[in-house]
């Protein structure tokens, strides 16, 4: 599913324009945005959350030479799916 599918999935779901939808998902994706780049964690109850961690700096391989490179340090954005989120996806079919 892409963003303008995800639009007009919520705006079917939710009742509301095309327009209205576009604009919440994109109100949600800088809430989100501008609270992990203050380092904070985002948790949506049944969903998931959001959160950054640190990742240090290693040594890796180039696949193409097998020359060895350094990797330097940065943040990640973490995604830990809820308890429900991760039962409704491993619920099998019948």
């Amino acid at each position: 599913m892409n963003k303008q599918e995800l639009i007009e999935a919520m705006a079917s779901e939710a009742e509301l324009t095309k327009a209205d939808a576009k604009r919440a998902l994109d109100a949600f994706i800088g809430a989100t945005t501008a609270a992990l780049k203050k380092g904070d964690r985002l948790a949506l109850v049944g969903f998931g959350s959001f959160s950054v961690a640190d990742r240090s700096a290693r040594t890796g391989r180039n696949p193409q030479t097998g020359k060895e490179i350094k990797i330097a340090a940065k943040k990640v954005v973490r995604f830990k799916a809820g308890a429900e989120l991760a039962g409704t996806v491993n619920k099998k079919k019948k």
